[in-house]
């Protein structure tokens, strides 16, 4: 399928609660994530992809409709009308409310858990359904992790070069896509690593007790971090071409 859409960028923050509520909602969201990913689509073909019936897509197609995330358009032949994604991106913000934070931290932490899990049921599927892609796309794909050293400002200006390469390519925006070109997932998730604290703990602690040449030596020997290799894992270099996925 060669997937061109054209659709201007508009990549929103969402600060309404009841837009945050309705995306609370995992049908609602899937539903949002196809149409991002592959344009326009009616609530029978949103259906054949989230498991769902064509009646009940409707239903949440409306709800999405009614907090400005999605809208109909005019359908080509006059019959069931397509929706699609009223924004290119979505963020989500937040205000000076007290009330507002508690409930924007509740439904982003949802958000985050959800879009956690759908990437992963997605790469499994990726993988299970390998042998039936051309060779062509098993040599272009890469499943590839890295461990960094960054400081905070590092991992911002990261963030952002990366998203300025990426940007041309989105689906929805990019007018002039070739011919064989096809909608691509790419997932980045950049954080300090959640280990991270109780190492620097365990690195003060050594210190404390042996000193810090101990604590350097110590580091020389063992490998951690970014010199440590995992299945999956590279300290600095992608896996371009890899078959893992």
């Amino acid at each position: 399928m060669s997937f061109t859409s054209g659709q201007a960028e508009r990549r929103t923050t969402v600060t309404d609660p009841r837009a945050l509520r309705a995306l609370a909602h995992p049908l609602r969201l899937a539903l949002l994530d196809h149409l991002m990913s592959f344009g326009p689509r009616t609530a029978s073909e949103c259906a054949a992809v989230v498991g769902s019936t064509p009646s009940n897509c409707s239903y949440h197609l409306r709800a999405l409709g009614k907090v400005g995330l999605v809208e109909a358009v005019e359908a080509d032949d006059g019959r069931e009308r397509p929706w699609r994604s009223t924004n290119t991106g979505l963020a989500f913000g937040r205000t000076d409310d007290p009330e507002y934070l508690i409930g924007s931290d509740t439904v982003e932490r949802a958000l985050a858990d959800r879009q956690v899990e759908d990437e992963r049921a997605l790469v499994h599927r990726a993988i299970a359904q390998r042998d039936e892609q051309p060779v062509e796309w098993r040599e272009a794909s890469m499943l590839s992790g890295y461990a960094l050293k960054l400081t905070p400002v590092e991992l911002r200006e990261l963030g952002e070069r990366l998203d300025a390469l990426i940007r041309p390519y989105i689906a929805l925006t990019r007018a002039d896509a070739p011919a064989g070109s096809d909608v691509v997932a790419l997932h980045l998730n950049a954080f300090r690593h959640p280990d991270a604290i109780a190492a620097a703990h365990a690195d003060a602690e050594r210190g404390r007790l042996f000193g810090t040449s101990a604590v350097a030596r110590a580091a020389a020997q063992v490998p951690i971090g970014g010199n440590q290799r995992r299945p999956g894992v590279d300290s600095g270099r992608g896996a371009a071409g890899s078959d893992e996925s």
